[in-house]
């Protein structure tokens, strides 16, 4: 039997590649959008528009899509006593994608958001009476500082702490969706993706993903830093562009010229997680539409083969006029560079994760289907570089070495 399903967060990233996936096997979706954010209707059609979809589609949207703006962070999400119960009584699932990614941001503030906000869509599954199905994206990363080993599906503790309050209230989400699902009686399906990417390019009218927002962050600080250096996207176009291939990490005492050198904890032989964003969606709606256990149902969506590090360090050097060096200790004596991205520790310090998800139950479920192509340095770039900037590899350095390593 088909059911009426509920979105948030369908204007982010990966909520608009939900949202995309539920069209395909729903009539209709009702959009639990953020009230006074803007034309959620408008920004959804306009990403379909952007990333090809046919006019056929984007034409029925209006028809297929109930826009409810409505506040996360408030009791019965901001609407009335009556608004709030027969939004409820309508429902058979509900999607809970919003959140804040904000890894600088303050533990009240994002508790406010990925707390508080899940809180109240479990208060608007409670209320409905048709139980309605409740589908909760958390994050890999409730796995906290821990990094090296194995993150299973089943853990969920905080002995290890956090890197970030980001993580940390992710994982007090996580608790909520157990105590909650106790109490009632009711399954819930946890869903932890890994750091999604794409390979569509920026555009101003598309969200951001987590890459795009480390490069913003190391652009900023390079100009704060060095307000005349060439950190500005004109000027530092064909430097960035053509900069030599992986190379030796030794330290080095100063970067190349126009580049800023900077030091940061990190391990040569790190690893890290990223998964193109679509096929997450795709993973997500599948795992769906099995049968619940009854209790809470945990899945770690994630790439079977890691990035390495220096591939990362590699393409953010091609996009920022900086050098990078990965060292085991923070410097004794930090430049101004250096001092102004410690004020961003939640972004460096995944350089130096080792650990891998186990991702055994997801491939139990769904077969090989679950796996993803390769993410390597060419994919990554395709969705950071500006349109029309190609990769350009150091002579000799054929594109064979690129593709992500697999863990064992």
């Amino acid at each position: 039997m088909l059911v009426h399903v509920a979105l948030t967060g369908a204007t982010g990233f990966l909520g608009l590649r939900l949202l995309r996936r539920l069209l395909d096997t729903h009539p209709s979706v009702t959009v639990l959008a953020h009230a006074g954010s803007g034309d959620a209707l408008h920004r959804i059609t306009r990403f379909f528009e952007l990333t090809g979809s046919p006019e056929t589609f984007t034409a029925r949207l209006p028809g297929r899509l109930r826009v409810v703006e409505t506040d996360l962070a408030q009791p019965r999400l901001g609407l009335s006593g009556r608004t709030f119960q027969k939004l409820a009584d309508g429902l058979g699932a509900i999607w809970h994608s919003a959140g804040s990614i904000n890894l600088e941001g303050n533990l009240p503030e994002l508790r406010r958001t990925n707390v508080e906000g899940t809180r109240h869509v479990l208060e608007l599954a409670a209320a409905g009476r048709r139980k309605p199905l409740v589908r909760h994206v958390s994050t890999a990363f409730v796995a906290g500082a821990r990094r090296d080993g194995v993150a299973y599906e089943d853990e969920l503790d905080d002995v290890c702490g956090f890197e970030n309050a980001y993580e940390r209230s992710k994982y007090e989400a996580e608790l909520l969706i157990h105590a909650w699902s106790r109490e009632h009686r009711r399954p819930v399906l946890v869903l932890r993706p890994s750091i999604l990417v794409t390979d569509l390019p920026p555009h101003p009218e598309l969200p951001s993903h987590p890459l795009q927002v480390i490069e913003r962050i190391l652009r900023d600080a390079r100009c704060a830093a060095d307000p005349g250096g060439p950190g500005s996207r004109d000027s530092d176009e064909s430097a960035s562009s053509g900069f030599p291939g992986p190379r030796d990490r030794g330290p080095r005492s100063s970067g190349p010229a126009g580049r800023s050198l900077i030091r940061t904890v990190g391990h040569p032989h790190g690893r890290l997680n990223l998964l193109q964003v679509e096929h997450a969606a795709e993973v997500m709606v599948r795992l769906a539409g099995l049968a619940p256990s009854g209790g809470v149902d945990t899945y770690h969506v994630v790439h079977d083969r890691d990035v390495p590090v220096p591939t990362v360090v590699d393409l953010l050097e091609r996009l920022v006029p900086l050098s990078i060096d990965l060292v085991a200790t923070k410097p004794d004596t930090p430049s101004a560079l250096e001092a102004l991205l410690d004020f961003y520790p939640g972004m460096t310090a995944y350089l130096a994760h080792r650990r891998r998800f186990d991702d055994t139950r997801v491939r139990t479920r769904l077969g090989p289907s679950a796996a993803s192509a390769p993410v390597g340095l060419d994919y990554l770039w395709s969705g950071l570089a500006p349109r029309g900037r190609a990769l350009v590899l150091s002579p000799g350095t054929p594109p064979a070495v690129l593709p992500s390593v697999r863990y064992a």
